[in-house]
């Protein structure tokens, strides 16, 4: 099955085609997507996946160890990217025409950032795109060290391991196992929901303070009256 027809975005074929050696390139993807501007690479789908693979035995290592290698290269990948965006700094994405640091990649980031702030470290794990970039914009805008890695090892441990769990306990389910490619795409538009609960819930605090603003106006009015 080739996923959306591109044989390198489905993680099926990746794991199958790197045989015994595809835990190390299950974690070896994670952390160039969390770490090294991968955006390109599949990670939701690709936890899914491999817990679906020890599911079925495909990958014969235990969950338990799947999870914790997946996690602690989901935080490695994180303190790589943190790194370079504070060695490097604004200069990092100061290139109009760079083909990975796209203007638009980098500004829904920095919104998502400015927006949610820590709580952004472990939100954006789920969030395709949001989750290569938002390390480098950490460490470009010195974020504390110690606040971000603490937020970063709870969202590495919720996603990576999260995710990879989800794949291995619903794998044995004759609907998922026939209908692999629908349950990937729910899979992803499970993992934004939690960006969704934050819009909805960021959209009624701003017309909350909106009225009251108006509220505050009319009276203030009503007065000079």
């Amino acid at each position: 099955m080739a996923l959306f027809g591109i044989k390198w975005l489905d993680p099926e074929y990746i794991i199958s085609s790197m045989g015994h050696f595809a835990l190390v390139g299950i974690c070896l993807i994670v952390f160039a997507e969390c770490g090294l501007f991968a955006f390109f690479l599949p990670g939701d789908s690709l936890l899914f996946v491999a817990g679906l693979f020890v599911a079925h035995g495909t990958i014969e290592t235990p969950i338990w160890l799947v999870c914790v290698l997946i996690t602690l290269a989901g935080i490695l990948g994180n303190a790589v990217g943190y790194a370079i965006g504070w060695k490097a700094g604004p200069a990092l994405f100061d290139k109009p025409n760079s083909k990975i640091f796209k203007k638009d990649y980098v500004d829904k980031t920095h919104e998502f950032f400015e927006k949610y702030g820590s709580r952004a470290i472990v939100l954006s794990r789920f969030v395709p795109v949001v989750r290569t970039f938002i390390t480098a914009l950490a460490g470009v805008g010195r974020m504390d060290p110690k606040k971000y890695f603490t937020y970063s090892i709870i969202g590495g441990i919720a996603w990576g391991a999260g995710v990879t769990l989800l794949g291995f306990f619903l794998g044995e389910i004759p609907f998922i196992k026939n209908n692999l490619e629908a349950a990937i795409l729910g899979i992803v538009f499970l993992s934004i929901i939690p960006i969704i609960i934050e819009v909805i819930k960021a959209r009624k605090e701003k017309k909350i303070a909106a009225r009251e603003a108006a509220e505050q106006t009319q009276v203030f009015q009503t007065f000079r009256d």
